[in-house]
């Protein structure tokens, strides 16, 4: 029998579990396309809401301007976005998808259901586990 280390009954632990699990079974399905999941994520922003300011997408995403930067310098030297100073206010940083951006989404518009359907649950069930974080997640905000 297995020793118990008092984590096994932490919400809180098996939430950082299960999005490091999450993660995992994203990273084979990216590694082809050359992303990492946030730069996925920051992907997925820019194919409902390019262009956007970074301010904007910062807070789409919930990351500040230190943890942005990099990603979006990565994402700009791999050629799927561009990034422009605003017209009428020079400290405004635009975020404008590319087309090789935009063609990166024709190729991983597969990834939400080969996941879905990785992760082992009924559509039911991640419908509900969906309204239960975002739930949790607005609680905290």
């Amino acid at each position: 029998m297995e020793a118990t280390t008092g984590l096994e009954q932490m919400i809180c632990f098996e939430l950082y579990a299960a999005s490091r699990a999450m993660t995992a079974l994203y990273r084979p399905l990216l590694d082809e396309a050359g992303l990492t999941y946030p730069q996925y994520l920051v992907m997925r922003v820019l194919w409902h809401r390019s262009p956007i300011t970074v301010r904007d997408l910062g807070a789409a995403l919930r990351l500040d301007s230190g943890t942005l930067s990099p990603l979006l310098k990565r994402l700009e030297t791999a050629g799927h976005l561009r990034r422009e100073r605003g017209t009428t206010d020079e400290r405004t940083v635009v975020i404008h998808l590319t087309p090789a951006g935009r063609h990166l989404e024709e190729d991983l518009a597969g990834v939400p259901a080969q996941i879905a359907c990785a992760a082992g649950l009924t559509l039911d069930e991640f419908h509900q586990l969906h309204t239960l974080l975002g739930r949790i997640r607005a609680g905290s905000d």
